[in-house]
C-alpha cells in the first residue's frame, strides 16, 4: 500500500462523537515509546502527529483520513508517570470506551520498545484486549537501536510471557522510525484487512 494521503481530521475525549464511516486502525503503547514518529514514518509525513521530547503529549483520541479510504487513529499513551491520578483515570476510561464501543475498529497496533524486557502495564492492557475480544497486533519500535540477537532476544521475552496467557501469539511487526524498516510489512498488513472487509 502506498500512502498518498494523510489529513487531520478531528481531535476528541467522547468516542460518540467520532467518525463511524470507515474503518478505523488505532496505535498505542506507553508513553515515550515512539508512537508519533512511528505514525509519522508511516505516513511519510513529518509533522502529521505531534512528537515531543515530553511523554504525554497525547491526551486526545486524534483521527487521520488515510487516502480517504481508511482512518489511523492515534490514541494517549499509557503509563505516563508525570500526568495526575485523575488526567490518567480520564484517559484511561476514554480509551476503554473508544477500543470497546467503536464499530469500525480493524485492529490496535500495540506498540512495544524492543529496548525493554516484557513491562506488566503492556501485558495487562493486551490481556485486557484480549479478554474483550479487540483485535490488535505487536508492533516492536526502536529496532536499530539493538543488535539483531538482543533484539530476537527481548522478542522472544515477550512471546513466552504472551504464551503464559495465549493460545498463540497474535501478529508480530518490527519497525523503526528512524530508517523506516517494517514500514511496508505494516501498511501491506493494513490493506490485506481492508480488501477482505470489502470483499468479506
Amino acid at each position: 500500500m502506498e500512502i498518498k494521503q494523510a489529513e487531520f481530521v478531528i481531535s476528541n475525549s467522547d468516542p460518540k462523537k467520532i467518525p463511524t464511516d470507515k474503518v478505523e486502525y488505532a496505535f498505542i503503547g506507553r508513553s515515550n515509546v515512539g508512537k508519533s514518529s512511528l505514525i509519522n514514518m508511516l505516513t511519510n509525513h513529518k509533522k502529521l502527529a505531534k512528537t515531543s521530547a515530553r511523554p504525554g503529549k497525547t491526551q486526545l483520541i486524534n483521527h487521520f483520513l488515510i487516502n480517504q479510504d481508511w482512518y489511523l487513529v492515534d490514541l494517549p499513551g499509557y503509563g505516563y508517570a508525570k500526568a495526575s491520578k485523575s488526567a490518567r483515570s480520564t484517559w484511561e476510561r476514554f480509551i476503554a470506551d473508544y477500543l470497546l464501543d467503536s464499530k469500525q475498529l480493524a485492529n490496535v497496533f500495540v506498540l512495544l520498545d524492543c529496548r525493554h524486557e516484557p513491562q506488566k502495564i503492556d501485558m495487562e492492557f493486551m490481556n485486557w484486549c484480549g479478554e474483550k475480544g479487540i483485535p490488535f497486533s505487536m508492533v516492536f519500535t526502536k529496532v536499530d537501536k539493538l543488535s539483531s540477537s538482543a533484539l530476537q532476544k527481548n522478542v522472544a521475552k515477550y512471546k513466552k510471557e504472551m504464551l503464559k496467557q495465549w493460545a498463540e501469539i497474535p501478529p508480530v511487526f518490527m519497525t523503526s522510525s528512524d530508517s523506516s524498516f517494517g514500514r511496508e510489512k505494516l501498511l501491506n498488513y493494513i490493506d490485506q484487512i481492508n480488501k477482505a472487509l470489502k470483499n468479506g
